[in-house]
């Protein structure tokens, strides 16, 4: 089961950056990283952008924070972008992570989208 998880997410993760080489949108959220670098640095953190009881990796937890730290802006345009609808991310359940990170500066109460963060 394990292996299989590794093989979706490695899957997932190259499927993303394929996609970025072909985007542009919300590339400016990010500075000068590409969106899709951006979003293949989160793949950790795909199994739980699906199931809001999934546990949270730690290696999801610290790319999350130092993006919130960086640039809240960046991981809301990653969220809503093309490549994470592609790769059926629920941007109500991604924006979740933060909290169950345990992550104190997140920007609980900002819209992120039509969403607001928890």
């Amino acid at each position: 089961m394990a292996l299989n998880v590794k093989i979706v997410s490695v899957t997932v993760l190259m499927l993303l950056m394929l996609m970025a080489s072909h985007m542009t949108e919300a590339a400016g959220e990010c500075g000068r990283t590409p969106i899709g670098s951006v979003a293949a640095s989160l793949a950790p953190c795909l199994p739980a952008t699906g199931n809001v009881r999934a546990r949270v990796p730690p290696a999801c937890c610290a790319r999350v924070g130092a993006m919130i730290r960086m640039s809240p802006r960046c991981l809301c345009a990653v969220l809503l972008s093309p490549m994470a609808r592609q790769a059926k991310i629920n941007p109500a359940i991604a924006l979740t992570v933060p909290k169950r990170c345990n992550i104190r500066n997140r920007p609980a109460g900002k819209k992120c989208g039509r969403y607001t963060v928890p």
